[in-house]
């Protein structure tokens, strides 16, 4: 359940109400992305428009909200991936896991191409975009990356091939042959990804 940003209390049914709210629009904004509709989302909740601009004034307040949650998410995820996961293989596990959600979840390719991005989150996609950088850092520490692949370069990557996914709606085949070659791509010459030939 996405966290409250709102630090005042919520009698009972009002916090019920707001978590419906988020709940709802979650998964509107993961089929339609950041132009659906306020009122999809407040028909999907059951509540009356007035109620979802009662716990967010605005589109975007809501938006920001989802979108926090999103981000702390990924964070968590490619935290993991960083502290846990094979360095070697790390940056890639977690770069297929993104276009797999991209093509389930429009918000993740609208985040990561900045499209109805309210400012206000600026700071949870720099951190996500640091846990990235962590990744990739570890995999060029293990010699599966070239030494001289940059952040920008790896997460304008990763927001093309997760526009191409969702517009195009890639088969698991299809996803599979091309982020091969997105890898092969970012991989020293004469390297070997362990555990992704086949990926």
């Amino acid at each position: 359940m996405p966290p409250t940003d709102d630090p005042t209390p919520l009698r009972a049914d009002a916090r019920r109400n707001r978590e419906r709210i988020l709940i709802a629009a979650e998964a509107v904004f993961a089929e339609q992305g950041a132009s659906a509709s306020t009122e999809e989302v407040a028909a999907r909740a059951g509540v009356a428009i007035g109620t979802v601009f009662r716990h967010f004034p605005t589109k975007n307040d809501l938006l920001s909200a989802i979108i926090k949650d999103l981000m702390r998410r990924l964070t968590e995820e490619a935290d993991a991936l960083a502290d846990h996961g094979d360095p070697e293989t790390a940056l890639f596990t977690f770069f297929n896991r993104m276009v797999e959600q991209a093509v389930a979840k429009k918000t993740v390719a609208d985040l990561l191409s900045g499209v109805g991005i309210d400012m206000r989150v600026a700071k949870p996609v720099q951190t996500f975009q640091e846990a990235i950088g962590a990744l990739l850092a570890r995999a060029q520490q293990a010699g599966t990356v070239r030494q001289e692949i940059r952040l920008d370069e790896v997460i304008a990557l990763l927001a093309a091939t997760c526009q191409a996914a969702l517009h195009a709606g890639w088969e698991p085949d299809l996803q599979r042959r091309t982020l091969a070659i997105v890898f092969e791509g970012l991989r020293p010459k004469g390297g070997r990804l362990p555990g992704m030939d086949s990926a």
